[in-house]
């Protein structure tokens, strides 16, 4: 199925970024550029919310956000309600991101990841599904943190 995937990242993702772009163009889907569009320096912040906040309101299918570690793009990404966003070092852990967690965004550490590699966890991101199941009332649950946490004074 040809997905709308939402990219976003900054100085340190940004050449892992235009490689994700080719292959995920190359394999049918559209895509999404959110920026940053150089290697001059930016903070990641506002462009992984950006990104976060396009999946949420439905204007991409999943998003993939990346930066030098991807810890804090994951972290920024995550502050959106309803993000889910998982690092991923791995096709392990880019499969049960998606089977348990059901996340929507990825994150990648292009100082982390080698591009083969990152090209590898993004396949298996775009092609896993989720479980349901236990899993679906454990996401439940945590949107019932995040409710409760929005209502906080």
């Amino acid at each position: 199925r040809v997905m709308r995937i939402a990219l976003a990242a900054d100085h340190a993702g940004f050449r892992l970024k235009a490689a994700v772009a080719r292959a995920v163009a190359e394999a049918g889907h559209e895509v999404l550029d959110l920026g940053t569009w150089s290697e001059e320096p930016v903070d990641y912040p506002p462009i992984c919310a950006r990104c976060a906040r396009t999946v949420v309101l439905g204007e991409a299918d999943v998003g993939i956000v990346i930066g030098g570690s991807g810890q804090g793009e994951a972290l920024a990404a995550n502050k959106v309600r309803g993000a889910r966003a998982a690092l991923c070092h791995d096709e392990y852990t880019a499969r049960f991101a998606r089977r348990h967690n059901d996340a929507n965004l990825l994150s990648l550490g292009a100082r982390i990841v080698a591009e083969e590699l990152a090209l590898d966890i993004v396949a298996v991101f775009l092609t896993t599904g989720f479980d349901g199941g236990r899993h679906a009332t454990r996401l439940a649950q945590i949107s019932a943190i995040e409710d409760e946490e929005a209502s906080r004074p």
